[in-house]
């Protein structure tokens, strides 16, 4: 079997990053996982996806909320196998919890803690997406 190379890089994932800390979201089904979150999340896709000669994105950006996440398939032959995503959650500090909570509910994602007044004073729940990852939306009320 081949191995597989990379394409040469679009010169619009030159794009400066967006925020302080940027996820980097090794998927099984990236690209699955990008159309997704443009529903679930409102996520807008960022240049074009690089691709290995087999079709597996090795880069691929998105915004969401004013940040940005990048992505990419599991690459075992380069020491990157798909793995569980446990022990973490991607908070969304956004202007209405309950609008982008049902949304993503909508979406497909499953409710982990309904959204709900908690006491510290912040709107928040919590969801899974179908590719394991929790992600946590709060607003604090005004």
């Amino acid at each position: 079997m081949a191995e597989s190379t990379v394409s040469e890089r679009p010169a619009d994932l030159r794009a400066p990053l967006k925020g302080g800390v940027v996820p980097y979201l090794m998927l099984d089904g990236a690209a699955a996982a990008i159309d997704f979150y443009k529903k679930a999340l409102d996520a807008e896709e960022i240049g074009e996806r690089a691709k290995m000669d087999d079709g597996r994105i090795l880069n691929a950006r998105i915004d969401v909320n004013g940040g940005s996440i990048m992505l990419m398939d599991p690459m075992p032959e380069h020491g990157y196998p798909a793995t569980t995503h446990d022990g973490f959650n991607l908070h969304l500090h956004v202007d209405d919890a309950d609008r982008w909570f049902d949304r993503a509910v909508a979406a497909g994602c499953t409710v982990l803690m309904p959204m709900a007044l908690q006491f510290w004073g912040d709107r928040y729940g919590m969801v899974k997406d179908p590719f394991g990852v929790t992600w946590a939306f709060g607003t604090t009320p005004a």
